[in-house]
């Protein structure tokens, strides 16, 4: 059973090969801040004490937009920011497979909150995966006082119609926001 999901996260993670961590212009850049922004505004209006996660975590990551599908075999796929104490630091995407019984699609937005610096460290590590055992939250009014965590996993459906029934994980990957040089560049005028 093992061996089979790490074939569908291999799978997943090789159909998101061509969708960039970093989005690649500055438009789309400028396209998930705003998603970004927007999302979390939305789980703050959903659930006003997951304020307390943003004020307390060493760092998050906002998955603005999800997509799921799935027909027994599924996938999922989704880029997004990273944040540590506040300021953007990275970029994230994120690929999901699952096996069971799945069928239909949905898009959702996540957030993932790191308690400390070293589960952040574990995040921004190659080939991070949350496992099938972390359960993510559906994201309503109080549900977020009610949460202990390592990683703290919220999710807010967003639009969509799935039965699913499986067993899958999520392997992320990391991108830093700021690229530092050891020897500095010369500036041609």
């Amino acid at each position: 059973m093992k061996s089979l999901l790490a074939v569908l996260l291999v799978l997943a993670a090789v159909a998101g090969v061509g969708c960039a961590t970093r989005p690649e212009s500055l438009a789309s850049r400028d396209l998930l801040s705003m998603q970004v922004e927007e999302a979390v505004r939305l789980f703050q209006m959903r659930d006003p004490t997951i304020q307390t996660y943003f004020d307390t975590s060493y760092a998050y990551a906002v998955l603005p937009k999800v997509t799921k599908g799935a027909v027994f075999l599924g996938g999922a796929y989704g880029r997004g920011e990273v944040f540590a104490r506040g300021v953007k630091v990275g970029y994230c995407s994120m690929s999901q497979a699952s096996m069971g019984f799945s069928f239909g699609g949905q898009y959702f937005r996540e957030i993932i909150f790191f308690q400390d610096k070293a589960a952040f460290d574990r995040f921004t590590m190659e080939d991070f995966t949350l496992a099938a055992q972390v359960t993510a939250v559906a994201l309503n009014s109080g549900s977020a006082s009610r949460t202990d965590y390592q990683f703290g996993v919220f999710v807010v459906p967003d639009q969509g119609l799935m039965v699913d029934a499986s067993v899958g994980g999520q392997k992320f990957q990391y991108e830093p926001a700021f690229v530092m040089y050891d020897e500095p560049t010369t500036v041609i005028p």
